[in-house]
């Protein structure tokens, strides 16, 4: 699956990065509150049943069930956990269909928040939640979750996508050090092939890591406001802003030799395969790829910290671009135990709960770094916070699907002409265009 499976990445990363004695024990899935929920006197939800779905399974459930064994604990509500699966679509539509949702659902992209309001499937959250976020968010994220200036969803859960991942001999062996800018890491990487290993290993038969990289680029060279403005297609892909960003990607993706198995062999290389050409056959240096990058390694033989070690993505302009992909909270029901839970979610008590374990992130700007359960994690949540107001959610999944999410079409299909191509800049700008225009009707 694509990035929307960053968070479960992250739990397998920390059996690689964690000592044995970070690792929480997890709870078997309940459908009622623990004894624990019970005891101590009558709690404000005594009795109250919550049922909330979201698409996590396994260990990310399980996880995600200590959080709300907490919120029970807390509240004495009863909670239920459904799991969707990885197409929270289908099984939300019947169950609103049915007039019978969730009081709760987690959302995979913020998307659908706007598409769940249009149908009327969606409660505005009550005062209480909306000060619980002021107190916890940037305005940024908590326009994100907004439609119309009311206030539906939360971002509860990110995934860290401002990441460079590469094989530590392969640059021990150039004698280079990790880039802070674009032109130290176009330096690095001519170093890197002189010594005989391609440095890049692009995953370009999977399109959505391609509009991952021009994310970082577009908002480091372009700036916030403007990346605000192409997300909402209030300025054309022919800006001038976008041809700058495609051009800093060309230095890299019109140099055969940077590119592992050469532009033929990139684009019949999709995630995770572009992982394995670093980590497993060791015949790349580098993959630029999100947090769930570290599974994959581990998968390979790699270790993380080890041989497995990653930078940030280097400033290609004046912005240190930190984008985030992640889940939204929403309320299906306007009852207290919803939107009690939404509260919770959208916490620092709650966020703090979740942290330690693995397999979190937190867009909680009071949820401290330190309580991650390991020193990586630590590392990229304190890039979220250092970032501040500049943090920005990934720009294709905020997208109409048939441009931002569409294998084989739209953005993606447009960035791998390009990445065929990088010297057609002009082209590949007004391709973009034309089809922004099509989903933008």
């Amino acid at each position: 699956m694509r990035k929307g499976s960053a968070a479960a990445i992250l739990a397998g990363l920390a059996v690689a990065v964690a000592a044995c004695g970070n690792a929480p024990t997890t709870t078997e899935p309940t459908a009622a509150g623990s004894a624990s929920a019970t005891s101590g006197g009558a709690k404000p939800l005594q009795g109250v049943k919550i049922e909330v779905a979201a698409k996590w399974t396994g260990a990310e459930q399980k996880n995600f069930e200590q959080v709300l064994a907490a919120f029970t604990a807390k509240t004495g509500a009863e909670v239920t956990y459904a799991s969707t699966g990885e197409d929270t679509g289908a099984y939300l539509g019947p169950r609103i269909q049915g007039n019978n949702p969730p009081d709760v659902a987690i959302l995979p992209q913020p998307g659908l928040v706007e598409q769940y309001v249009e149908q009327n499937a969606l409660k505005p959250l009550t005062p209480e939640v909306t000060k619980e976020i002021d107190a916890n968010y940037t305005p940024y994220w908590k326009e994100l979750g907004s439609v119309d200036g009311k206030v539906y969803g939360v971002l509860v859960k990110a995934a860290h996508k401002s990441l460079v991942w590469y094989r530590s001999q392969a640059f021990e062996d150039a004698g280079v050090q990790p880039p802070t800018n674009w032109d130290e890491l176009v330096k690095a990487a001519q170093t890197v092939a002189d010594s005989g290993t391609p440095p890049f290993s692009l995953c370009g038969a999977s399109g959505w890591t391609l509009t991952d990289l021009f994310e970082n680029v577009y908002l480091s060279t372009a700036g916030p406001e403007n990346y605000d403005k192409l997300s909402d297609h209030e300025i054309p892909w022919t800006d001038p802003t976008v041809g700058v960003a495609l051009e800093k990607i060309a230095q890299i993706a019109s140099k055969n030799d940077y590119l592992v198995d050469g532009t033929s062999g990139t684009m019949q290389t999709d995630f995770p395969t572009c992982v394995t050409k670093v980590y497993g056959t060791d015949k790349a240096a580098m993959v630029i790829e999100a947090d769930f990058v570290a599974v994959e390694a581990v998968n390979a033989g790699a270790k993380v910290g080890e041989e497995a070690k990653y930078f940030p993505f280097p400033k290609a302009g004046d912005t240190t671009p930190v984008v985030l992909g992640g889940d939204v909270a929403v309320a299906m029901k306007d009852t207290p135990g919803a939107m009690a839970l939404v509260q919770f979610l959208a916490s620092k008590e709650g966020g703090e709960v979740w942290a330690k374990l693995p397999g979190y992130l937190s867009p909680n700007k009071n949820v401290s770094p330190d309580n991650y359960p390991d020193e990586l994690t630590k590392q990229l949540g304190q890039t979220i916070v250092s970032a501040g107001d500049a943090v920005r959610y990934d720009m294709s999944d905020l997208a109409p699907s048939a441009f931002g999410g569409t294998d084989g079409k739209g953005e993606w299909k447009v960035l791998q002409d390009f990445l065929r191509d990088p010297s057609d800049v002009k082209g590949t700008q007004e391709a973009l265009e034309a089809e922004a225009k099509k989903a933008w009707k």
